[in-house]
């Protein structure tokens, strides 16, 4: 998107113009879906594919476009809706008849089966029909009622969903010809192309002539990403105090639904439809009466929620338990297995980051984060853990033995349940005993981590040994057990944090909303940072060149820079964006940002070229790069072989260094060998492969192991990017896989931490034309006596 497409409108500015549109109906399927309008689709006389010339609601229309691709297609969604109401009906008949349809006294044996039999018979446990009516209470009768209720509702919005998926059925195989039999074999990346072209042949969008991929993420992530802002501000209630328990971390589905209720959905949100912030927001002087208007309606929420917690909190007993019961059976240490929690995928995400996008992104770091945190064990537990094991043990063969010997051991009172009990013991206390084979690498663990999932608080550098971080790390990255304990008590939490720990941030969020909120022709009301606009919303801490801030000096004040994001967030999501979407047209600013990365890492390369090399950030980045595996390995090895044997031109735009190249091959043999050998034995995966993988050169069946998620498709990327840039104008990327964006963002993410972390040492700029001065304070010598420690996570 060029800049002269953007109209910027601070809501700071009283003219701001927004667009009035009818307010539109409540509809809440998933976190991200907008409200939907009774009309989705404004259609035209004609038969062909030109009914979709005026989409009355683009945000709803390109939300339910997305869902569709993602949900596989009409029938699939058709198939989940009724299934969702039959499990709901299944379980209000079943709680009904297990309450008032059964013999508790003869299911229990608490009575002689009738008619002098031995055994007790199905007849003779449950009740006929008519007796089965008689025994339903005034309680029965409410719980039925308002089931009915509900289920009429649902009964409503499922014939609205199917209804617009059959639109988004109709939008699919006629405008882009897709069908639904192709949906598992194209991306969402092609997707996104056609409709582009489809745009441009009939206006779909009657506000601008041309949609961008930009253009269509914000209509879909516009609430998102405000989320997304909200917590990189600390204003959302995700961390409290609880007496006798102390700090708690965490967002249940539950608070998450009710702050988007109360912020973008309700009668009273500060959204008065889905693309317009209400006009109050524009006018100077009034953000207290905002701010009580917005902190009665957070009341009045959690009132709501303390009234009809019991009935939640009893709902989501028997959900988990019904959820979990066949897993629990099958797979006991199920709930031993960790998740990435609600709090964690929302800090990690990214500025217009789709669902499919960082579940993938997630997806590969959870290797590495299941070994950092399993890494962990308190040897303390660890003894209470093995003497609790041999004597569960023991009494659990004693009790099977019997069994065994007389089937009628296992009719004895409490028997199951205590060969249950001791099963359980078993499995927790296992997982409390430490490895005895396992290697001890936090620090390289970490630096995997931070390479996919992106932002790690920077206080993490240099402790990533310590019990602190390990807890910290634990929010993002919570056992399955937590996760369904706290989804189960949120109903009886949620009320007291949204009246004691969101309710007092009212006037906060209304400056939040009128501080970073911009106006863009043909979308709406958007978030301010999801523009990506690192000339005004980035941090100078993260970039390369102070240059653009301090000549602007209406941006650079100290309150500006306050409000910037401190962990990248506006710089790395840039990163990613223009990676995944290579289509996209970066505004000036966005282009100077990702090209004075690229060049000045050709300049830090070219000084790795000289006899006295000194480990720099690009350096330090591509050792960290290849510890993380072999399939990494192998692509900063050969990056690092082939800048060296290839002539200085071809390499590094012509430049030309008088060096000895038997000398410089001979150095990176040594760092090398030092730093992506010695530094691989951490990882039992990675120390088995790690010398094959060095000494293979760079090709096709090294990057087929970067795993791209089938969901995330293919990742072309721009020809421009870091590796392509480092790896020169005459190479062999185009025979490479199309994953390689992966490989890509992740260098990229290295690189940029290390330069943060530089420039924090240094308070200095660094950039391509002072990268000599810049460095030589904390430049490193590589010696031979080298640690486990990770370059990027210990600095220099």
């Amino acid at each position: 998107m060029s800049a002269t497409q953007i109209n910027y409108r601070s809501l700071n500015e009283e003219n701001t113009t927004v667009i009035n549109i009818h307010e539109l109906e409540t509809s809440y399927e998933v976190e991200d879906t907008p409200r939907n309008s009774g009309v989705l689709v404004h259609t035209v006389p004609e038969k062909n594919k030109t009914r979709w010339n005026h989409i009355q609601d683009l945000d709803s229309f390109f939300t339910k476009m997305y869902q569709y691709h993602q949900k596989h297609g009409f029938s699939v969604i058709l198939v989940d809706e009724i299934f969702q109401l039959f499990v709901f009906t299944f379980v209000i008949w079943l709680l009904v008849f297990t309450a008032n349809c059964l013999n508790h006294d003869m299911l229990f044996g608490n009575v002689p089966p009738p008619n002098n039999h031995s055994r007790v018979a199905i007849n003779d446990v449950i009740y006929p029909v008519d007796k089965c009516l008689e025994s339903f209470g005034s309680m029965t009768y409410l719980i039925l009622i308002i089931s009915a209720l509900y289920f009429f509702i649902r009964t409503v919005k499922f014939f609205f969903n199917i209804t617009q998926y059959w639109d988004i059925k109709k939008f699919y195989n006629t405008a882009l010809n897709i069908g639904d039999s192709d949906l598992d074999n194209i991306t969402w990346y092609e997707v996104k192309k056609k409709v582009r072209e489809v745009q441009a042949e009939q206006n779909m969008c009657i506000d601008k002539d041309h949609l961008t991929d930009l253009d269509i993420y914000h209509r879909i992530l516009r609430f998102k990403n405000y989320m997304v802002a909200l917590m990189n501000k600390n204003l959302l209630p995700a961390k409290f105090n609880i007496p006798l328990f102390g700090e708690v971390v965490g967002l249940s589905r539950g608070l998450l639904f009710n702050i988007d209720l109360i912020l973008f959905r309700s009668p009273g949100s500060p959204f008065q439809n889905n693309w317009q912030l209400r006009d109050d927001y524009n006018i100077r002087g009034n953000q207290v009466d905002l701010a009580k208007r917005l902190s009665k309606l957070i009341l009045w929420v959690a009132l709501a929620n303390l009234i009809f917690s019991p009935l939640i909190f009893i709902w989501q007993i028997i959900y988990f338990s019904f959820t979990y019961a066949n897993i629990l059976k099958k797979e006991p240490g199920a709930l031993g297995m960790r998740t990435w929690s609600n709090y964690g995928r929302l800090y990690l995400r990214h500025f217009n980051e789709l669902d499919h996008e960082l579940d993938a992104r997630l997806n590969r770091a959870y290797e590495y984060a299941d070994k950092y945190l399993s890494s962990f064990s308190s040897p303390l537990l660890a003894v209470f853990a093995r003497n609790i094991l041999f004597i569960s043990g023991g009494l659990l063969v004693v009790v099977l033995a019997l069994g065994i010997y007389n089937e009628f051991v296992f009719q004895i009172e409490h028997v199951v349940t205590l060969i249950t009990v001791l099963s359980a013991i078993g499995l927790i206390c296992r997982s409390l005993i430490p490895d005895d084979n396992l290697i001890w690498c936090p620090e390289q663990l970490m630096t995997a981590i931070l390479a996919h999932v992106h932002y790690l608080p920077s206080s993490w550098k240099n402790k990533s040994h310590t019990t602190l971080v390990q807890k910290e790390f634990g929010y993002f990255f919570q056992f399955k057990a937590n996760y369904v304990l706290y989804e189960i008590f949120s109903p009886l939490i949620t009320p007291f944090l949204l009246l004691f720990v969101f309710r007092p941030k009212a006037l906060e969020i209304v400056k939040f909303f009128r501080s970073f909120t911009v106006f863009v022709r043909g979308v709406g009301n958007v978030c301010s940072f999801a523009q990506m606009d690192v000339r005004k919303y980035g941090n100078p801490e993260w970039q390369l060149d102070n240059s653009v801030f301090n000549n602007n000096a209406d941006d650079n004040n100290e309150n500006q820079i306050s409000c910037c994001p401190n962990n990248g967030k506006i710089e790395l999501s840039l990163l990613r964006f223009t990676l995944t979407n290579p289509d996209w047209q970066m505004p000036s600013e966005a282009i100077n940002f990702v090209n004075g990365i690229r060049e000045n890492a050709i300049a830090e390369l070219s000084k790795a070229k000289t006899k006295d090399f000194r480990l720099n950030a690009l350096t330090e980045s591509l050792i960290s790069f290849g510890t993380m595996g072999d399939e990494y390995s192998s692509v900063a090895r050969s990056l690092l072989e082939r800048c060296n044997i290839r002539e200085n031109n071809e390499c590094f735009n012509e430049r030309v260094y008088d060096i000895n190249h038997a000398q410089r091959q001979d150095h990176f043999e040594q760092m090398l060998q030092q730093n992506l050998g010695e530094k691989s034995q951490c990882n039992e995966r990675m120390r088995s492969k790690s010398v094959k993988a060095l000494n293979s050169s760079f090709g096709r069946n090294d990057m087929k192991k970067l795993r791209t998620s089938k969901l995330e498709g293919r990742l072309e990327g721009p020809s421009q990017s870091l590796l392509h840039s480092l790896y020169g104008p005459e190479s062999l990327w185009e025979h490479s896989p199309s994953d390689l964006t992966i490989a890509d963002m992740c260098l990229s993410t290295l690189y940029l931490h290390e330069i943060h972390n530089r420039k924090q040492k240094s308070e200095q700029p660094i950039n391509a034309a002072t990268i000599e001065s810049t460095n030589k304070p904390s430049e490193t010598v590589l010696t031979s006596n080298v640690g486990e420690t990770t370059p990027l996570l210990t600095g220099t």
